[in-house]
C-alpha cells in the first residue's frame, strides 16, 4: 500500500481519540477521579500524536526529489518521537495532579455510570489500536505501530483505572485513586521512551533487524557457492523503505556485461526475498588488492 494510502488510518486514529476525549472527559466530570482525568489527559495526547502522524504520513508519501533523492519516509521518525515526547510530558502533568489528590483526598461520584463510559471509550482504542498494529506491521510504516502502542497502552492504562476506581468506590480507599494515577504515570513514561529510542535509532540509520540481515546472507551463500564473493555489507533504514549496499567480487577476466548480469541477479534476488528493500552494487576484480582496501565506511586515502 502506498504511504498516501496509509493516511486513512491516521484519520481513524484521530476520530478515535476525539471520541475517547468526549468519553473519558465525561467519565472524569461524573466522577471526580483523579485517575480518569489521568486517563482523559493521554487522550489529547493521542489526539496530538494522531494528528502529527497524518502530517509525516503525508510528507513521507512525497517521491524522491533533487534534494531528497532517497525520499522523504523519514519523516515518519519524527512523528514517533513527537508522540513520544508528548507521552512523557502527559506523564508529567498526571503525576503532578495525583500528588496533588494524594495530599487533598477527594470521594468519588457517580461512579457506576463514570465507569462504563469509560469502557466504551477503552473499547474504541482497542480496536482502533489492533488495526493500527496490523496495518502498520504489513507496511512497515513506524508511524502508524507507535500511535498503536500508544493506544494499546492506554487501553492498559485505562483498563487498571477502571479496577482501582472501581476499590475506591467499593472499599472507600481514597488513596488509591491518585496512586493508581501515579502507577500511570510511569507506565507512559516508559512507553513514551520507547518510542524516543525507536525514532533515534532509525534517524542514526540503524542496521536492519538481525532476522532480516539472515535472509540477506541466505541470498549471498547461494552465490557464494557459484564462485563470487562479497564484502562492505551496509544496510539502513528509512520509515517503510530499507537501503542494502554491498561489493561484489568477481573474476577479473569477466567481460563487464557478465559483472553485470550476475549482480543483477543478485540484486532481483536480494529484492525477492525482501521487497521493501532497495539494493546497490558495486563490481571490483576479485584478484586487485584495492578491491579489499574498501571493506569499512571510509576508504583510506592511497
Amino acid at each position: 500500500m502506498p504511504p498516501h494510502n496509509l493516511k486513512r488510518y491516521a484519520w481513524m486514529s484521530i476520530a478515535a481519540a476525539l471520541a475517547t476525549i468526549l468519553l473519558k472527559g465525561a467519565a472524569w466530570w461524573l466522577t471526580g477521579s483523579v485517575g480518569l482525568l489521568s486517563d482523559a489527559l493521554e487522550s489529547f495526547v493521542n489526539l496530538a500524536g494522531a494528528l502529527m502522524a497524518l502530517a509525516m504520513l503525508s510528507l513521507a508519501a512525497q517521491p524522491a526529489d533533487e534534494h531528497h533523492p532517497h525520499g522523504h519516509g523519514k519523516a515518519e521518525y519524527f512523528s514517533s518521537a513527537f508522540e513520544g515526547l508528548l507521552i512523557v510530558l502527559a506523564a508529567i502533568g498526571i503525576a503532578y495532579t495525583a500528588i496533588e489528590r494524594l495530599q487533598h483526598p477527594q470521594a468519588l461520584e457517580d461512579v457506576g455510570i463514570g465507569l462504563a463510559v469509560s469502557v466504551i471509550a477503552s473499547i474504541i482504542n482497542f480496536a482502533t489500536a489492533r488495526s493500527l498494529m496490523k496495518v502498520g506491521r504489513k507496511y512497515r510504516s513506524i508511524t502508524l505501530e507507535a500511535d498503536a502502542h500508544h493506544l494499546l497502552t492506554d487501553v492498559w492504562t485505562s483498563v487498571g483505572v477502571i479496577v482501582a476506581v472501581a476499590l475506591v468506590w467499593l472499599g472507600g480507599w481514597l488513596w488509591l485513586d491518585p496512586v493508581i494515577a501515579l502507577l500511570v504515570a510511569a507506565n507512559i513514561v516508559w512507553a513514551g521512551w520507547q518510542l524516543l529510542h525507536r525514532s533515534a535509532a532509525g534517524l542514526m540509520d540503524i542496521a536492519l533487524p538481525e532476522a532480516e540481515l539472515q535472509v540477506i546472507e541466505q541470498v549471498l551463500a547461494d552465490f557464494r557457492r557459484r564462485g563470487l564473493e562479497f564484502h562492505a555489507l551496509r544496510t539502513r533504514q528509512a520509515g517503510a523503505r530499507a537501503f542494502v549496499t554491498l561489493h561484489v567480487l568477481v573474476p577479473g577476466a569477466w567481460s563487464v556485461q557478465i559483472g553485470h548480469d550476475w549482480c543483477e541477479r543478485i540484486e532481483a534476488d536480494l529484492r525477492h526475498a525482501l521487497p521493501h528493500i532497495h539494493v546497490t552494487t558495486h563490481l571490483e576484480p576479485r584478484e586487485d588488492p584495492v578491491s579489499l582496501s574498501d571493506r569499512d565506511l571510509d576508504r583510506p586515502a592511497s
